[in-house]
């Protein structure tokens, strides 16, 4: 392959490894805890918590 076809092929790459770190975090159960600190600074900006 040229540098051309592997430069082409670099986003589709980025995309699957990005699912696979996506997919293993789900597993994880890291859902829950990004929630949970998405929630706490949100409060936190607004005042609240």
């Amino acid at each position: 392959m040229t540098r051309g076809k592997y430069l082409k092929c670099l986003p589709l790459v980025i995309l699957a490894v990005a699912g696979l770190f996506i997919a293993i975090g789900v597993t994880r159960g890291e859902v829950e805890a990004v929630l949970e600190k998405a929630v706490n600074i949100c409060l936190e900006c607004i005042g609240i918590g």
